[in-house]
Order: C-alpha cells, then structure tokens, then sequence
C-alpha cells in the first residue's frame, strides 16, 4: 500500500507521492550522493551552518592528506600556515553569516592553492548556511579525462602521451626532447591528433580537453593499504620513505 496526499490541483498527487519507493529512494540518498562526489577528480567539502564538516569526496580526502594548505582536525577544516588562519576564519564566516561567496588563495610556495567557499543559500532562507569548500585543481587537464579522451577518438598511445605532455604545459619542442624523438615526428603526431579530434589548432584542442568532466579512476578502489604505495588521482605511486 502507498499513501498519496490530495491537495487543489491534481499535479500536485504527482508531487506529494510517499509511496515505499519513494521513501526507499529516500533512504538511499545519501548514499547516493557520496559515491556520486566520490567519482570527481575535484575535491568538495559540505560544512555545516556551524562550520562543522558534513561530507568531503574522496579526492578531498586523497589531497588533505598531502603538505596542503588546509586540514580537517576532528570535524574542523582548519589552515595549517598561521598566516592562512585569518583568511579562511574570515571567508568562512562571510560565507555562513552573510551568504557572500569567496575565493581565497592559501599556502605558500608550490603548495599553494585557490579555495572557493560558496554558501548553499535557500529562497527566504537567513543565515548561518551550509557551505561548499572546493579546493583548486591540482592540473589543468585531469589525466583519466585525457586517456578517456584519446580512446574516443582513437588516438595512438604515441598520441596520447604528446597530447598529455602538451596538457601538462609542454611545447612540441620540449615533448620531442622528453620523449626522445625528433620535432617533425611530434608535429606528425599533432596533425593526427587534430585531424582525429576535429580541432581547428593546438590551442582549441587543449580548451576543449581542459573542459573535459573530471573522472576518477576506480583504481582508488584498490585496498593498499599497508602496502609502500598509493593511489594518487587513480596513479599508484611510490610512498615517500
């Protein structure tokens, strides 16, 4: 049995619906919504109108646990630099308080990265608000998006490690050098590459890989624990000694 609540419009029975796969669905959800989160290769924390954290995805869990600019202690995500504590206390309660979304920039050297802290406003709604925490991509392409890119369009593997290079900043000259091959071979490799794409030039080809969706390996599913590895955006590699 279901149950249906009728109110003055007959759409509405459609909406109000409590039936048990409704509920189950609800049941479910949460659930849902972690592993949905923990598929991107982008790091989001959920904190609490009181600032404490609710959920964070694995790549948020994966990058915390790295020399980066901000920690989770118990339920708290804190700055680990002094310098940074100020800052992110502040857009932290910009963001809960007044609903203002901020961009902060935090750490030093090649740690640094830039943090958006986007309140989850709700119409009529006053504060405090939960917020969204999402940390700054560690690379402009991500490399799952890019393999899943040349599988696509049938690119090489030859192919797929240039336009990997090229992603990572490379020109065509250092990506000869890298590799160990001549110019005129990558600049083969390029023209195949765009005419199995269809982009117009070298620059339109990385917009378009650079927009890609981030994708996560399900080689983070992979247990090595224990093990002198890791698994780093689906990349096993070597543990620091």
């Amino acid at each position: 049995m279901f149950q249906i609540a009728i109110d003055s419009h007959p759409d509405d029975a459609r909406r109000s619906y409590v039936g048990p796969e409704r509920r189950a669905g609800a049941l479910r959800q949460p659930q849902w919504t972690q592993d949905m989160l923990d598929e991107l290769d982008h790091a989001i924390l959920l904190l609490s109108p009181d600032l404490q954290l609710m959920l964070m995805n694995h790549t948020a869990r994966d990058e915390l646990d790295e020399p980066h600019p901000l920690q989770v202690l118990g339920r708290e995500l804190r700055a680990r630099e002094p310098r940074d504590v100020a800052l992110l206390h502040d857009a932290l309660m910009q963001a809960s308080v007044r609903g203002l979304r901020r961009l902060i920039t935090l750490g030093v050297d090649e740690h640094r990265v830039s943090v958006a802290i986007v309140p989850l406003l709700r119409g009529g709604q006053a504060g405090p608000f939960a917020c969204m925490v999402s940390l700054g991509k560690r690379r402009m392409c991500e490399r799952l998006s890019v393999q899943c890119f040349a599988h696509e369009y049938g690119l090489t593997r030859a192919e797929e490690r240039v336009l990997e290079a090229l992603c990572d900043g490379l020109t065509p000259r250092d990506v000869a050098q890298h590799f160990g091959v001549g110019l005129a071979t990558v600049r083969t490799q390029l023209g195949c590459i765009r005419s199995k794409t269809g982009a117009r030039d070298m620059r339109a080809l990385i917009q378009q890989v650079a927009m890609l969706p981030p994708m996560v390996s399900r080689l983070r599913h992979v247990d090595i624990a224990g093990t002198p590895l890791r698994c780093v955006h689906g990349d096993i590699q070597a543990r620091a000694a």
